[in-house]
């Protein structure tokens, strides 16, 4: 069984199906890619697909081994909208089991199987693979008063959120990707931003995307300041509290922890990332500073038969966040949920020839990069 029919649910669920396993389903409470969908129109991935394929090189957003967005699309940076369809039309094409409207409301173990309640009714299940995500679980109490902000996960469209505000800057906690790409796309519409960060991402390189700004994103601020856009970076700011003003009901003071205060009529803008854990399958896992702690092959230290796909796998450090990065673990839980049905694991080569089955993580050091 399969929880989440995103991008790692769908690219699941595709090698379960070269392995010719039929007795699976995938489920998802609203729809394939729904996520996806939630993003602000403006948004993009920030990860380049290119129609690489035919010569060796995936996608690198591309779920499966032979798909590309870059093709499907006709799209070098994807929208959310356009993601979603794709990953619509590879569960389409490859018959995928998929099961939408269906809410897991908990997950139970009993014996040598899970016992998984959902809004349609309980399902049995030898194995569970969690790839939810983590656009459903916002960081969205940061600290006292974060209920005056707006996460940029509940943001429908930045240039509709610029209509709305008044002439003062827009206040944005948080400055990796989401932070700046506010700050960016709201900069395009004309709106002054601060963005407020302890350590400033930007003002640091590295060969790992995870830990900086990516190379699209800085190139996309280092153009921004070049025409003078209306962004303001503060980096050694910890933001403490949101209040409203004394003097003023209708506007925010965002107070940093050395009592400096941006005051601002603008609703402020939490880019906080997401909380840590996984729903409701936290107690099958355990956890290190926030991590789940994996096996080898992506189960659960404490759970047999309980997998996590997606954004949230990490290993020794190394996060797994990106598409291209946990795309390469999908074939290692299928290859070990074969081995134990003792299904032929023949067809899982392909993966291996194409570089989507990764089980060295020696090759994930973040600075084997030579300039």
């Amino acid at each position: 069984m399969i929880v989440g029919a995103g991008a790692a649910g769908v690219g699941t669920g595709v090698v379960l199906e070269d392995l010719g396993l039929d007795s699976y389903a995938i489920l998802d409470r609203e729809a394939v890619g729904a996520s996806f969908r939630q993003w602000p129109d403006e948004m993009q991935l920030i990860t380049p697909s290119f129609p690489s394929n035919s010569f060796g090189c995936r996608d690198l957003n591309a779920v499966t081994t032979d798909t590309s967005p870059a093709f499907t699309l006709d799209s070098e940076h994807p929208s959310g909208d356009e993601y979603a369809e794709y990953l619509e039309g590879v569960a389409e094409f490859y018959d995928l089991p998929v099961r939408t409207g269906v809410d897991v409301e908990s997950v139970q173990r009993h014996n040598d199987e899970f016992m998984i309640h959902t809004s349609s009714g309980p399902i049995h299940s030898r194995f569970v693979v969690w790839a939810t995500g983590q656009f459903g679980r916002p960081n969205d109490e940061p600290f006292p008063g974060a209920s005056h902000c707006v996460h940029n996960t509940r943001v429908g469209s930045w240039s509709s959120f610029a209509d709305e505000c008044v002439d003062d800057p827009v206040v944005i906690v948080g400055g990796y990707e989401s932070g700046i790409d506010a700050a960016l796309t709201l900069a395009d519409v004309g709106q002054e931003t601060i963005v407020l960060d302890e350590k400033g991402p930007w003002r640091f390189r590295g060969p790992d995307p995870s830990e900086v700004l990516s190379p699209y994103t800085s190139q996309q601020l280092r153009e921004a300041f070049e025409r003078d856009a209306p962004i303001t970076l503060e980096d050694g700011v910890r933001v403490e509290r949101v209040e409203r003003a004394e003097s003023d009901n209708e506007s925010f003071e965002v107070v940093s922890t050395d009592g400096e205060t941006f005051a601002t009529r603008n609703q402020p803008v939490l880019a906080t990332g997401f909380q840590s854990g996984l729903g409701l399958a936290d107690e099958y896992f355990a956890f290190d500073d926030g991590w789940p702690e994996l096996t080898e092959r992506d189960e659960s230290t404490t759970t047999p038969g309980a997998f996590l796909v997606g954004p949230q796998v990490s290993h020794n450090g190394q996060l797994f966040c990106f598409i291209y990065k946990f795309r390469q673990r999908f074939a290692v839980v299928a290859d070990e949920i074969a081995a134990r049905l003792d299904i032929d694991r023949t067809p899982l080569e392909e993966y291996r020839e194409k570089d989507m089955f990764l089980e060295d993580l020696s090759c994930c050091e973040p600075d084997m990069c030579d300039c």
